[in-house]
């Protein structure tokens, strides 16, 4: 029978061997999405909208992951053998390799060694994780835990002085925005766009009733965050998602459909050539894009000095040294600021023109090849990767999220593509 919702899909009800693989998952996700520090004051690298290194010496969290990822292992190791080892795409691995082998040219190793470890760990652990439960299941436990987490941040804005951005801010602009259980209103802000994301691709009963229900409420905590990247992107992401569900059903409407979207890439682009002057002077004032360009436009000046090998992985900032960026701006601001603003800028930064090239090949070009495939289903499930894929893709360009420790919309992009490489191999098995 065909799925009367056009955005809609519902997880098969699997029952695993073992508690332990879901009990595991649902550890790492708190960790990742509630952390041990949940409405506690945010650090100076927090207010600045970055994600806090699990691996900054903090033992208590260390060990938490370790366990974590030790009970993952083993659930995934007594399920398959050394056959889990499939769970983790090769391009992904030469990834972080060459995330581990920066060590050798950074100026603080050891800083590298310690957050390339914690990337490690972070990546394995997701991709074990949905290979071991399925892919379903394991979207099933993210979007109810995103449910209860929103739950708790509109419950905190009355009762939790924490949960808005006090007075005192390095930003005044902040003050006033909500920003619930977590360090930055731009991090609730994406955690509320994903969870939108899930429970509008979602069937979850009464017609789908309460996935609107949850996925409007999630956008009315997103509007106070006034995180305008978020919301913006989020519309994006929605239309990708439901074009490709209507869309990607055979040949022709799959050349239709990637034939507009390059007419609105040239467009676009286009646009931009016309423009160039106005985007140049714009990037050119460091007040533009809420203190952005300034970083934007010393992150392009290190990368041509260094275009290869870069800073090494985890170096921009939170090293007690000072940031790579030192001496391409004026002052020592940057030494304080948390990340880059820019996902590809940044990864330039750190690990290079190699490692840009192996993070493009991993976190684009492959799951762009498993969206191209078709393998057209009733469900809503591929359109809804595809949707919280370009959320994650577009969020780059305005925050730094990829290979972000144990960032929300980084682990977010990593259970998209462990969900995509699950289910193409049960695919080519299937034929």
């Amino acid at each position: 029978m065909a799925n009367e919702y056009a955005l809609a899909y519902a997880a098969p009800l699997a029952v695993e061997r073992s508690l332990l693989p879901v009990l595991a998952f649902l550890a790492l996700l708190l960790l990742i999405f509630v952390g041990l520090d949940a409405f506690s004051p945010p650090p100076l690298v927090a207010q600045f909208g970055g994600v806090q290194e699990a691996s900054r010496g903090d033992v208590v969290r260390q060990i938490a992951y370790l366990g974590v990822a030790g009970m993952i292992a083993l659930a995934a190791i007594q399920r398959f053998g050394l056959g889990a080892l499939r769970a983790l795409p090769f391009s992904m691995a030469l990834l972080l390799a060459w995330c581990l082998a920066s060590a050798l040219w950074a100026p603080e190793p050891h800083v590298v060694l310690r957050r390339a470890g914690l990337e490690v760990v972070v990546v394995v652990s997701l991709m074990l994780s949905v290979e071991t439960i399925g892919a379903a299941r394991a979207f099933t436990l993210w979007r109810w835990l995103l449910a209860a987490v929103l739950l708790v941040n509109f419950l905190s804005i009355p009762l939790i002085p924490a949960a808005r951005h006090a007075a005192g801010e390095i930003d005044p602009a902040l003050v006033g925005n909500w920003r619930g259980l977590y360090g930055h209103k731009n991090i609730a802000g994406a955690v509320c766009a994903i969870t939108a994301i899930l429970f509008l691709f979602s069937k979850t009963g009464w017609r789908n009733w309460i996935g609107i229900a949850i996925a409007a409420a999630s956008c009315a905590f997103l509007a106070m965050t006034h995180s305008k990247s978020s919301a913006g992107f989020l519309v994006i992401a929605l239309m990708a998602g439901l074009l490709y569900r209507l869309g990607w059903r055979d040949g022709l409407s799959r050349a239709v459909l990637a034939a507009l979207a390059a007419l609105l890439v040239v467009t676009l682009a286009s646009f931009v050539l016309i423009d160039a002057d106005v985007i140049a002077r714009a990037l050119e004032d460091p007040t533009e894009f809420t203190g952005r360009s300034a970083i934007w436009a010393a992150e392009l000046r290190y990368i041509a000095d260094h275009p290869l090998l870069g800073a090494g992985f985890g170096t921009f900032t939170d090293t007690r040294g000072q940031s790579p960026l030192h001496n391409y701006v004026s002052g020592s601001w940057v030494d304080a600021v948390s990340h880059g603003h820019n996902g590809y800028l940044q990864v330039l930064v750190t690990i290079g023109g190699v490692g840009f090239f192996l993070a493009m090949l991993a976190l684009l070009a492959a799951p762009v090849r498993r969206f191209w495939t078709l393998d057209w289903e009733e469900s809503a499930f591929k359109p809804m990767l595809l949707a919280l894929f370009v959320f994650a893709i577009l969020h780059n360009f305005m925050e730094s999220d990829f290979l972000e420790g144990d960032g929300v919309t980084w682990a977010s992009l990593l259970l998209v593509i462990a969900a995509l490489n699950g289910n193409a191999r049960h695919t080519l098995r299937g034929r």
